[in-house]
């Protein structure tokens, strides 16, 4: 049982390799199905990659190497009001936007360590390079 079910921003649909899930100093095994939250971070192995599936039904890809950091979702299915922040510290992170971007472009914010991103298209790529995002 998860008592966090009430606050499930989505679920991870794929996974390839060791992909675990940083939640409150908690490290958890990644699974499909497994609910995702917002302040989560997702964590892939060398030859691993994940794909979640948000609320909003945008689809994030992360590859390997790579820390993904859901700050925050929020997301009103009647009006598709709401907001997403989500970093990548590290790695690659393919996006697909959801009915939230459609809806209100302005609300969703993707970062990397030196970047913020505004969403203007639907599909797009995010590679950080090097170590420099290695950090918290």
């Amino acid at each position: 049982m998860n008592t966090y079910a009430a606050d499930s921003i989505g679920a991870i649909k794929t996974v390839k390799g060791a992909v675990h899930i940083e939640r409150a100093g908690q490290n958890q095994d990644a699974a499909i199905g497994s609910e995702v939250f917002g302040s989560d971070r997702i964590v892939t192995g060398p030859t691993s990659s994940v794909g979640i599936t948000l609320r909003d039904n945008t689809l994030l890809s992360e590859g390997a190497n790579s820390i993904l950091e859901l700050n925050k979702f929020a997301f009103n299915t009647t009006t598709y009001q709401g907001t997403l922040d989500a970093t990548i510290r590290r790695g690659s992170l393919a996006v697909v936007d959801g009915e939230l971007a459609k809806a209100n472009p302005e609300s969703v914010r993707y970062s990397t360590p030196t970047t913020t991103l505004g969403v203007r298209g639907t599909e797009f790529i995010i590679e950080v390079g090097g170590e420099s995002g290695s950090g918290r």
